[in-house]
């Protein structure tokens, strides 16, 4: 019974995948949400780069349907000719059929909010503070120093 349940499935999805590509022609709506604030709601736009933990990728219409967890970094969205970045923690990101592609990160603020010289004291203080004796203290500045550094890489 089970078997032949699972064969049935292993089929559907087969099929599903099969259809499951994009349809749009030039344009992806994207949501990029954040649990507190929403920056886009189904926003046409031409191309959207993140920085996913397999590596950078750049999505346009008709991506083949995928989910990523996304490291700290600048997910660049294109609007025609122009661009907005956003520098985000951590998060995810999933493409879907007919070029949609939703974004959902745990914090994201405009890269321009951010100041160079900040963040880099701060990843000083942050790296300092990794090398503590107190686990707790050096498990937060770890987390710190990897969302700094890729700060402190994005504003240079």
């Amino acid at each position: 019974m089970f078997r032949q349940t699972l064969r049935t499935v292993t089929k559907v999805n087969r099929l599903a995948g099969v259809r499951s590509y994009a349809e749009a022609a030039n344009a992806l709506k994207l949501n990029f949400a954040m649990p507190h604030d929403t920056i886009f709601e189904n926003k046409e736009v031409t191309q959207v780069n993140v920085p996913a933990v397999s590596g950078d990728m750049g999505i346009l219409a008709n991506h083949v349907p995928i989910v990523e967890q996304l490291k700290p970094g600048v997910v660049e969205v294109f609007e025609g000719t122009s661009s907005s970045k956003f520098f985000v923690s951590g998060g995810f990101v999933s493409v879907l059929p007919d070029s949609k592609i939703a974004i959902t990160a745990v914090e994201a603020f405009p890269l321009d909010a951010f100041d160079a010289a900040t963040a880099k004291n701060l990843l000083a203080e942050a790296q300092k503070n990794a090398a503590s004796s107190d686990e707790k203290v050096a498990a937060e500045a770890s987390i710190e120093v990897e969302v700094l550094e890729a700060l402190t890489s994005a504003l240079h």
